[in-house]
């Protein structure tokens, strides 16, 4: 087995913005459950703040809701789970907001990224299976859902090879091996560990051309930006949030929004048009409303294979300067097009386009 870091990880806020019903008095009285707010996070709400919507932010690893209820407090959510929460000791909060997504939608209430695109993005089986539904290329992989059946799949693959939990994201739980032999070595001695659903990709490294993997940002269905990430040395990592693995300093703070700062190098471009097009097609079927698909290119035979679905989109640091524009601003824009009519945040938003 060859040897590597323990997988760090790419942390992403582990809760649900809401748009709330309340009056606008009440909603300044209001509760709020607050899990700390990233560095990465806070255009989003400095945005919200400045056009004056009032939100609330749900804590999803300590939360609660009536499955009996037939209307919701709330206009519009927000589903910002990650697949990583876990690693922070919220993985109870995966199962719920799943279970809280589909209770939203059955009274009505609008969620932004729902049922479906949390069902695809906590579940890299279900991605792969989506990838081959629409004729897209991706890894060579196999699922399993024990240890014992690693080596068999391994041995249908050309190595290197990666062993993947199915639930993790941010690069957590990812393990390359060279040679079979180092396969059955670490399933004999019980050093793989499955995940929180004991499910795992055992799938084929490669090795991306150029150095660098893409990532391409959606924004209602539709292209917004992409960037390159350039991956350095012997690193495996096959997508940006595995990027995260990289630094040698310990650190629970690190994305591609911090990416600047850890000298990992980005820059925009414009992928290929049939590229685009695959992308916007999962994303429509994995009914993202915002998120970002990853992609490589294949130094073997120049294949694009796509490898990730991420319904959730901490947006590139310094997006300004880097893409040309506030993706954020961007979201925003889309959050108040989702807004029920005739809600009271409407008419704020009204209120405050007129003064801009």
């Amino acid at each position: 087995m060859r040897g590597f870091t323990a997988p760090r990880y790419c942390p992403s806020p582990d809760f649900l913005v809401s748009h709330n019903l309340f009056s606008h008095a009440c909603l300044n009285q209001a509760n709020w459950h607050l899990l700390r707010a990233p560095e990465w996070f806070k255009p989003l709400f400095a945005e919200l703040d400045r056009r004056g919507l009032p939100y609330e932010k749900i804590d999803a690893a300590h939360h609660l809701f009536d499955p009996s209820e037939t209307e919701s407090r709330y206009a519009l959510v927000v589903n910002r789970m990650s697949s990583s929460a876990y690693l922070r000791g919220h993985g109870q909060g995966i199962f719920h907001t799943a279970g809280f997504a589909t209770h939203l939608e059955r009274i009505g209430t609008r969620i932004i990224n729902g049922s479906v695109a949390t069902s695809i993005e906590t579940n890299k089986a279900r991605q792969l299976s989506l990838f081959a539904s629409l004729g897209l290329k991706y890894p060579k992989s196999f699922v399993v859902n024990h240890a014992s059946r690693i080596a068999d799949a391994a041995q249908q693959l050309q190595f290197p090879i990666v062993v993947k939990v199915n639930i993790g994201g941010s690069g957590a739980g990812i393990i390359r091996f060279d040679t079979i032999e180092g396969v059955q070595a670490a399933v004999e001695a019980g050093q793989i560990d499955l995940g929180i659903d004991q499910t795992a990709l055992v799938q084929e490294y490669v090795t991306p051309r150029g150095g660098n993997i893409h990532r391409v940002e959606t924004l209602n269905g539709k292209f917004l930006y992409a960037m390159k990430v350039y991956t350095t040395g012997e690193s495996f990592n096959l997508c940006p949030a595995e990027i995260c693995q990289i630094p040698e300093e310990q650190s629970a703070e690190f994305c591609l929004t911090e990416a600047p700062k850890k000298g990992i190098q980005v820059e925009a471009f414009t992928p290929p048009a049939e590229v685009i097009e695959a992308v916007e097609r999962i994303v429509a079927a994995a009914k993202i409303d915002v998120g970002g698909i990853e992609y490589l290119i294949d130094d073997r035979n120049g294949d694009v294979l796509f490898y990730d679905i991420n319904a959730l989109s901490n947006f590139v640091a310094d997006a300004v300067n880097v893409v040309g524009f506030d993706p954020y601003a961007r979201f925003v824009d889309y959050l108040e097009t989702q807004l029920p009519v005739g809600s009271i945040a409407t008419s704020v938003h009204a209120e405050t386009a007129a003064a801009v």
